[in-house]
């Protein structure tokens, strides 16, 4: 006799290999990208073949109203080495038409030191005005009501606790305020997906532990990528903390998805 089993629950949040606490869980992730910053952009790049540059640009232009304000406040999250922070700026001063016109700067956050060491090397390097500082995503440095766009790219599925970590994000946006997050995701079934995951978890990890010297970090990423929430459980978790108008775009057959929303007036 076949005996049924429910399929286990969904974690909260990222678990890489090993860990059982939140506390290990995001400290092995912080000691994962802060290993991995040198090879970064080089990595993201090479093995996405460049894509990453145009899904960066296409959530960027997607808030230009928003952009355009120069008193906006504006906060990409997980920033790494700040390329959606840059695309938005380059999105903001071609929408003001004047580089020189006074705006509130954006901000970029991420709790790896490296990562944003290299950061700061791209702004200097590129006349770029963004502000980065070292934040934990779960426990932001900002007071309430702050902020009038939140974005990250690629990074809220590292957050060891997903409903948390949207809260946070809703306690920092200003009712009425905006939120994009672009992740990754498992494709559906075809041709076309079977050889991207393929990819992803045959090719993607060998290339990458090889390039960066760490294999763990590349093993980690299509195993994050399966456990993470599905786009209507992600839209749910949005719900239940505030948000509204919660769009879901697929691009790259559906390897990658970005949700946005508002969040409504009277915060939950």
């Amino acid at each position: 006799m076949r005996t049924f089993t429910e399929d286990p629950p969904r974690l909260p949040g990222t678990r890489p290999g090993g860990t059982r606490t939140e506390r290990e869980a995001s400290q092995r992730v912080q000691q994962m990208f802060s290993r991995i910053a040198p090879r970064y952009d080089f990595l993201n790049h090479l093995l996405s073949f460049s894509l990453d540059r145009l899904w960066r640009r296409r959530v960027a232009r997607l808030f230009r109203r928003t952009l355009r304000r120069t008193d906006a406040r504006i906060l990409d999250l997980c920033c790494g080495t700040g390329d959606l922070t840059f695309a938005l700026e380059r999105v903001r001063v071609h929408e003001l038409r004047d580089a020189t016109a006074h705006r509130t700067p954006l901000f970029g956050s991420d709790f790896a030191q490296p990562m944003l060491d290299r950061a700061h090397q791209k702004a200097l390097a590129h006349g770029r005005s963004a502000i980065f500082t070292t934040a934990d995503a779960l426990h932001l440095p900002f007071a309430d009501s702050n902020f009038d766009l939140i974005t990250t790219a690629f990074g809220f599925r590292n957050l060891v606790n997903y409903e948390a970590g949207l809260r946070e994000f809703a306690r920092v946006l200003r009712p009425g305020g905006e939120l994009a997050i672009l992740e990754f995701s498992e494709p559906g079934v075809g041709l076309t997906a079977g050889l991207f995951k393929f990819y992803f978890k045959q090719i993607l990890p060998r290339v990458g532990a090889a390039i960066s010297g760490s294999k763990e970090a590349y093993s980690y990423l299509p195993g994050s990528v399966s456990k993470f929430p599905t786009s209507a459980e992600l839209a749910a978790m949005m719900k239940k903390v505030g948000f509204t108008d919660i769009t879901i775009a697929r691009w790259n057959f559906g390897s990658v998805l970005l949700h946005t929303a508002t969040l409504l007036a009277a915060k939950l």
